[in-house]
């Protein structure tokens, strides 16, 4: 088969660094991305990386093919067996579906939404072109479902979600499973939950990164261009006025050093971190930096009036604060790590998530949302 030498590897390489099941492992080795995206090289198209497909007139990105990791990572949340019918929220380039249809095998079915026609006609052609015709791809907003075909033993969102629409859980068999990037006060994890009595609860959390829905269900998060060439990008868990941090950043910064020598790595402080500072800090930020050739880094921070602090860790762990009220903001950011550290660097899959209907009063962060009521906890 075409370049299975290349998906080979990239199975292999996904193994080093995470559990794989079988069944995934066997989706991937089977489904050819490069024929989803064309344009591509091939070699590029099996590396574990995202790729973006689309942009919209401010030059966001706003579709893209996700990761292989955090796919594998979420597949397996979400455990589709042969024979399940699936709803996939959030079609793409077609690859997910793909995979989902692999995964359900000739008894089952998937059905994939997109909110863009231009996208569907083109996952349609992805798909065909590899030759897989067990997907109905449907141009459609998500958040309404596809109740034409329900109930689903499993949906899935490939788009980061703002809240859980009322419709996936109508839709969704009573011992159904709903995986999805769900926005936490800015921050998104990969939850996948279940019923428990009259609310959902979560069975796995992993951290994710997601292109946002877009529509009447998009969230308030507001992501903003501050330079380009290279791009620099700032993101807000909500609109709020911050003053000018693209000029604080040209301003020599403070520096306060948290850690003389901090052996994990920046990319997973920074995830890690910012799930916390999005539970305790109203003021804060993710800073987005695009390298080109060598992928995104990402940076947690706090941010307003004219003034910005984030994050480094380059052997050490420091706050940099820039702006007039940058050497403020780094030592509060620093006092948060070092909250942090001392709660035991709790991460993404410590966290438990409930989702109500509705108003309730419990123990732990809640997070009103516009259906359901989130109430988050580390175990």
């Amino acid at each position: 088969m075409e370049f299975a030498t290349q998906r080979e590897a990239l199975v292999a390489q996904l193994r080093k660094r995470q559990e794989v099941s079988e069944p995934v492992a066997a989706a991937l080795r089977a489904v050819p991305r490069h024929l989803f995206v064309p344009g591509v090289a091939p070699e590029d198209a099996y590396r574990d990386e995202p790729i973006v497909t689309k942009r919209d007139g401010e030059g966001l990105p706003i579709s893209s093919s996700s990761q292989p990791a955090i796919m594998a990572t979420m597949l397996d949340q979400l455990g589709v067996r042969p024979g399940h019918r699936v709803l996939e929220i959030g079609t793409g380039t077609g690859y997910n579906a793909a995979l989902l249809a692999h995964l359900a095998g000739p008894e089952g079915r998937v059905v994939s939404l997109d909110i863009d026609d231009d996208l569907i006609a083109r996952a349609r052609q992805h798909l065909a072109a590899a030759g897989e015709s067990r997907v109905e791809v449907v141009c459609a907003d998500g958040a309404g479902g596809y109740p034409a075909s329900a109930p689903y033993d499993r949906l899935i969102a490939t788009v980061g979600v703002w809240d859980l629409a009322p419709a996936w859980l109508e839709q969704l068999a009573p011992d159904g499973r709903l995986v999805a990037p769900l926005d936490l006060r800015g921050v998104q994890v990969s939850v996948a939950m279940e019923r428990a009595g009259d609310h959902w609860v979560s069975r796995s959390v992993a951290p994710c990164g997601f292109m946002r829905m877009r529509g009447p269900s998009a969230g308030p998060e507001v992501l903003t261009v501050l330079r380009r060439d290279p791009e620099l990008m700032l993101g807000l868990p909500e609109p709020r006025d911050i003053g000018d941090v693209a000029a604080a950043l040209d301003a020599v910064p403070t520096e306060i050093t948290i850690k003389e020598e901090e052996p994990t790595p920046a990319p997973a402080i920074a995830m890690n971190l910012s799930l916390w500072l999005a539970l305790h800090e109203p003021r804060w930020c993710v800073l987005a930096a695009d390298l080109g050739g060598r992928g995104v880094t990402m940076t947690a921070g706090l941010a307003e009036g004219g003034s910005i602090a984030v994050l480094a860790a380059e052997g050490s762990l420091v706050a940099r604060g820039h702006g007039a009220g940058g050497a403020r903001l780094a030592a509060e950011l620093a006092a948060h790590v070092k909250a942090w550290d001392q709660a035991g660097r709790p991460e993404a899959g410590d966290l438990r998530v409930e989702a109500h209907q509705g108003p309730v009063d419990a123990k732990g962060v809640v997070i009103g949302k516009r259906h359901t009521t989130l109430v988050l906890s580390f175990r």
